[in-house]
Order: C-alpha cells, then sequence, then structure tokens
C-alpha cells in the first residue's frame, strides 16, 4: 500500500516537532542576520493562524499576500494554510489594475500587504471592505500589523490535516495577453511533486542553504524555495533585503541549491567580464574559476538552475566553460513546476531543458508540435474559468501552447510558443524565439523580441546591455550591421531579419514585461508601431 503523501502544513508539523531548535529563515538588515528556529516560526504561524480564526470568515477564504520576499512570506502562508483558508499571492511589481481584477476576481477578504512597489497607489487596487495586515517593509497605512496579531493573539493549538484535494492556493499567472488566470493547486499536489524534486535537486540528505529573492508570488520561486524547504531535510531559506546588498548576501550564504531567471545571469556574466577581460577567461585555471563562482555566491552549489523564460545559449555555454553548471528547467505554474530538467548528474546542454524530472511525469508532443503535461503535479482548474481550464485539457493533458521536439537522447528542446508564430507577406512563417537566439550571442544586447507580421521580412526589436549602453552610437551601429550580416548569412533567405531597432528597456514598470520577467509582444509591437512604420525600409540598424 503506497503511503499518503504529506501536505505542506503536515511537513510544517514534522519540522515543528522534530527540530524546534534548528534555524529555519534568516532576514538580513545592513548585512546582519536575524535567525529564526523552527520553534520561534511555529509560534508565530499560530498567532497568525488564531488572529485569522478570530475574524470568523467561510473556511476556504481567500487571503491575498502583496509583498516582497522577507521571512514574514513563508509564515503568513503557512498561518493561511493552519486557518484553513486559501492564499493568493499577488506579484510586489504588479500593476494596481491587475492587483485590483486578482483581489475582486479571487473574492480575497483580507491582503496581507509588506513591501511592493505600487504602494503609494495603493487605493486603486484595494476592493471595497478588504481588510489589511502590515508584514515586514510596509509602507501603507494598514487595518493591523503582525507585530500587533503576534503579540496579542495565543497559539492556536489544533494541528488539523486537510483534505488532500482541498485547495490550499491560488496563484493567478503573470499574463502576458488578458487577465491574470487563477491557477488552483490541491493540498496533495506538493507532496507528489516534492519528493521527485529533491531527488533531482540534490537536496536529499545534506545540509540545504536556500537563498531567496525573486518574488514568491513567482509559482517557480515559491515550490523551489518555500515548499523545498518544507520537505527538505536540514533547509534554511535566507533572504535578500534588495538590490543594493545582494551582491554581499549570496556570497554570505554561498547557497547549496540556487534558483534564477536569465536576467541574473546576464548581469553576473557581466560583472565577470568587466573584472576580468574575456581573453583573459580563456586561460583561467580550475582553482581561478571556483574562485569566480564563489565570488557569484555559487562556490558551493551542488545545483543552479535558471528558468521562466530562454537563458541566451552564449550565456549559459559561459557558465558551462567556467565550471558552473548552469541547468535549464523548464515547467509552469499550471503543472506545479512538475516537467523537464536536467538531473543533478547530467551533463547540461546549453538550450536543451533535459528531461521529465521524475518518472511520474508524461511529456509528448501534439500532432502539431505542441508540448504536453501529464502527471501529479497538475492544476485543479483555473478559478472560476471553466471555459479556459477546458481549453488547456485534452484528455488529461496540460497543452502548453509551447511548441517543442525531442533529439535522439530523448531531451526535449522549446522552440517557442505555437501563438507567437507569425506570416510574412510573403506566406512564410516564422518562429521569433528561433531567431532571436542568433542574437543572444552579441553582448551589446538585452532583450530581444522579433515580430513582422505581413512585412516581407521580420524585424528585431532589442535593448541594451550595460556595455551596449556605453558605446558610442556610430560604433554601436557599426557592430549590429556586422552581427546583422553575420546571422543573416546563417539562416534561410525568408528568415533574414530587415532591420535591427535599438529601443529603450521593457520593464514592469513600464508595462512591457509580465512580473515574471517575460515580454509583452504585442505591447511591444504596439509602442514602437510608429516609429517603425516611420523607418520601414532604412537604415538597417535604428536607434530610437
Amino acid at each position: 500500500m503506497t503511503e499518503a503523501v504529506k501536505s505542506p502544513l503536515e511537513m510544517f508539523y514534522k519540522r515543528e516537532a522534530e527540530v524546534p531548535e534548528q534555524v529555519y529563515l534568516r532576514q538580513p538588515q545592513d548585512l546582519q542576520w536575524s535567525e529564526y528556529t523552527w520553534g520561534e516560526v511555529a509560534d508565530q504561524v499560530r498567532r497568525i493562524a488564531s488572529f485569522l480564526e478570530s475574524r470568523d470568515y467561510p473556511p476556504g477564504s481567500r487571503i491575498a499576500i502583496w509583498s516582497s520576499n522577507s521571512k514574514d512570506w513563508p509564515i503568513v502562508d503557512l498561518a493561511i494554510m493552519l486557518a484553513g483558508h486559501i492564499s493568493v499571492p499577488i506579484y510586489p511589481g504588479q500593476d494596481t489594475g491587475s492587483a485590483n481584477y486578482i483581489l475582486d476576481h479571487s473574492g480575497a477578504k483580507m491582503v496581507f500587504a509588506g513591501e511592493f512597489d505600487q504602494a503609494a497607489n495603493v487605493a486603486d487596487a484595494l476592493t471595497d471592505g478588504i481588510a489589511t495586515v502590515a508584514m515586514h517593509g510596509c509602507t501603507i497605512a494598514a487595518d493591523t500589523s503582525l507585530v500587533d496579531i503576534i503579540a496579542q493573539y495565543q497559539p492556536l493549538t489544533s494541528s488539523p490535516v486537510p483534505d488532500p484535494e482541498d485547495i490550499f492556493t491560488i496563484i493567478y499567472t503573470s499574463g502576458t495577453t488578458g487577465n491574470p488566470k487563477g491557477v488552483m493547486h490541491m493540498y496533495q499536489t506538493p507532496g507528489h511533486v516534492l519528493p521527485g524534486i529533491l531527488d533531482t535537486f540534490a537536496m536529499n540528505g545534506e545540509e540545504n542553504r536556500l537563498f531567496s529573492f525573486l518574488p514568491m508570488s513567482h509559482a517557480a520561486e515559491r515550490i523551489m524555495i518555500e515548499m523545498n524547504s518544507l520537505y527538505a531535510d536540514n533547509a534554511s531559506i535566507s533572504f535578500s533585503q534588495g538590490l543594493a546588498t545582494f551582491g554581499d548576501e549570496i556570497r554570505s550564504v554561498q547557497p547549496s541549491f540556487f534558483f534564477a531567471v536569465p536576467r541574473l545571469w546576464v548581469k553576473f556574466k557581466e560583472g565577470i567580464d568587466a573584472a576580468i577581460p574575456p581573453e583573459a577567461q580563456a586561460h583561467l585555471n580550475d582553482e581561478q574559476k571556483k574562485a569566480v563562482a564563489t565570488q557569484l555566491g555559487l562556490g558551493q552549489a551542488r545545483f543552479i538552475l535558471t528558468g521562466s523564460a530562454p537563458c541566451p545559449r552564449d550565456v549559459q555555454d559561459w557558465f558551462l566553460n567556467m565550471g558552473i553548471a548552469l541547468r535549464d528547467g523548464y515547467g509552469m505554474t499550471e503543472n506545479f513546476i512538475h516537467g523537464c530538467a536536467w538531473m543533478h548528474n547530467d551533463q547540461p546542454v546549453s538550450g536543451c531543458v533535459g528531461h521529465p524530472m521524475d518518472k511520474s511525469i508524461q511529456v509528448r508532443l501534439s500532432d502539431t508540435g505542441e508540448i504536453q503535461f501529464k502527471s501529479k503535479g497538475l492544476m485543479k482548474g483555473y478559478y472560476l474559468n471553466p471555459e479556459k481550464t477546458a481549453e488547456v485539457f485534452d484528455d488529461g493533458w496540460y497543452c502548453t501552447g509551447d511548441s517543442g521536439k525531442f533529439d535522439e537522447d530523448g531531451n526535449l528542446w522549446v522552440t517557442g510558443r505555437t501563438s507567437e508564430v507569425f506570416k510574412t507577406s510573403k506566406g512564410k512563417f516564422i518562429v521569433p524565439m528561433r531567431l532571436e537566439d542568433f542574437f543572444g550571442r552579441c553582448h551589446k544586447l538585452a532583450q530581444f523580441c522579433v515580430m513582422g507580421h505581413g512585412l516581407d521580412q521580420p524585424i528585431l526589436l532589442t535593448t541594451l546591455s550595460e556595455s551596449g549602453k556605453a558605446m558610442p552610437e556610430d560604433a554601436l551601429k557599426a557592430e549590429l550591421m556586422a552581427l546583422l550580416e553575420e546571422i543573416n548569412a546563417e539562416v534561410p533567405a525568408h528568415e533574414r531579419v530587415g532591420q535591427i531597432y535599438v529601443v529603450p528597456e521593457w520593464t514592469i514598470e513600464n508595462t512591457l514585461l509580465t512580473p515574471t520577467m517575460k515580454i509583452k509582444r504585442k505591447q511591444i509591437e504596439d509602442t514602437h508601431k510608429a516609429a517603425i512604420e516611420a523607418n520601414l525600409g532604412g537604415d538597417k540598424v535604428v536607434c530610437l
């Protein structure tokens, strides 16, 4: 008989009972660390749960968390579970319109608010009658605070075991188009998924130092950091205070596991390139490469993961050549990140996402080349949206909307989004991500968006890296002209890029990136449409 899987709440009870003196959470302040044991964390969780029970909300009420990361984030998350409610994370970079939609659509009764970008405009996001609680970093005028709650309420003494099929969280997707969709996950899901992930990521049997800086509202960070910390033995989470102290913090922690998005890997590489000229890097020995890894905070990392968006292959190759095994992972909110990755003992191949994380995952390609998954990590559905739920399931298979291929070794390559393929005026189909990968070899460029529906040839919109911004415009244009000729010589005639448009950076704040750092192609095209039309057919490189 198969042993019943454990919910996150049951794993919390286990740590509380077995290792109350073990340090679990570490919060920095100007590079000084405050540490909280499992016993101290459990006490706070139970006091906050007692407060939530006192509100007499119906069981399964939705409670939002709108905050950047801090030790309070997992504490509040566990308290919401313990009180029998459902957490609704909101990205700290979420715009007020989307945040208001999420709070309204979910019917959230309360929002725990920490540090987030739109604090000055919070009134535009909050729904009528919603209660507010201040957590670490909060600057808004809240109804009460965690500090007061922990001081005033006694710990909840009960330890209920939730129904495995009950919903414990609704994670709203970042939404490259349209309104965010609420992905519902059950209590049993982490128990099915995490044991396999721990094996894949070499997190069984040793100390697990986790470092958290990406938003825990991001499904990957929440699963890879918070959930892993509950299911992995001897795990602690160290948080980052922010960009100003990030480098010193990660060097201090030297995490054993680290997950980041491509933008950070690019920044890491740029930092080393500025300190050690690329021509000198080719002559570094193993000891010197180890020193580079230690300087980046990765000297003791057993598993290093990139995900959320494609990492430029030249950047990933740089890490591999530096002896830093940067592995691709591929999953989504809808399958609880239960997808594909390179195992800890594999030799990763840049640009490839490897194979299923464990034997319980099935992956296939449809007749049209769409990647589809079946596993116990799949969502229960989209909250209050049965039509969209039906659209993405095919006889129990989750249809990702990504196109892909398998190589001769059975490894999966993601080749683009099926919805992003467009046709030129010549009737030829263009896969944007394929062309964007070519331009990723240029260190002067940072972000890429190939477009051109209805044009004779595709064009590239791109932003500059720090080294690109430092170049004189004439020199930059000359280098990009040479790059364009080089790439166009490598691709079929119908894929040759007609022009490069250098544009200002795309950010979450200017609404051209999602909160998970994915580009919003339609908004980017619309933003620059007039400038493109004015320069179409002119200079090969246009700086806007």
